[in-house]
């Protein structure tokens, strides 16, 4: 039987990107860091994301039957820390703005409004599967990721040199 801290060691070393979903409720903003962001589907566009069963989250998100994803970029790991702890006001100190009724950080570069089609009970967390209704944001920076307990960003590979034919022939034949 695989052990928690051997499953928590093996996808320490798998990088995510790092989100904030929010919801409205009672007039109020609530949201929480999440490292589980996937796409799931191009037609209809859809994304999954997991969220702990006792999340206070999840049934804000069922009552207004909607939710926002706000994709962080490489300077926000504050922000990411503050959604990520438990608070009375995470929003406190944080730029927001409502957008289509959900709330909306003003410097996420990444934005989705999202309606959830399942909610599937999954061990300690429920995967909610949303269908993506909007996509904003200025996009193109670089994002937050986790990754080894740590949050940093991606960088591309230095390019490949790409050599001739015949210069592999030549470094075969050595």
């Amino acid at each position: 039987m695989v052990t928690e801290d051997e499953f928590k060691d093996f996808m320490a070393d798998v990088c995510t990107p790092v989100a904030v979903v929010t919801a409205m409720a009672d007039g109020l903003p609530h949201g929480t860091t999440v490292g589980s962001l996937t796409s799931l589907s191009l037609r209809p566009p859809m994304v999954t994301i997991a969220l702990d069963h006792r999340s206070g989250l999840l049934p804000k998100i069922r009552r207004a039957g909607r939710f926002g994803v706000n994709l962080l970029g490489a300077e926000q790991a504050t922000t990411a820390l503050a959604f990520a702890t438990p608070a009375a006001d995470r929003f406190a100190g944080v730029a927001w703005y409502p957008d289509e009724g959900l709330p909306r950080l003003r410097d996420a570069p990444g934005w989705l409004v999202c309606l959830p089609q399942r909610f599937v009970a999954g061990g300690d967390h429920v995967l909610l599967l949303g269908l993506v209704s909007r996509v904003g944001g200025t996009r193109g920076g670089a994002p937050l990721v986790y990754g080894r307990r740590t949050f940093g960003t991606h960088c591309a590979l230095a390019p490949r040199q790409d050599f001739s034919i015949t210069d592999q022939i030549a470094a075969f034949a050595r």
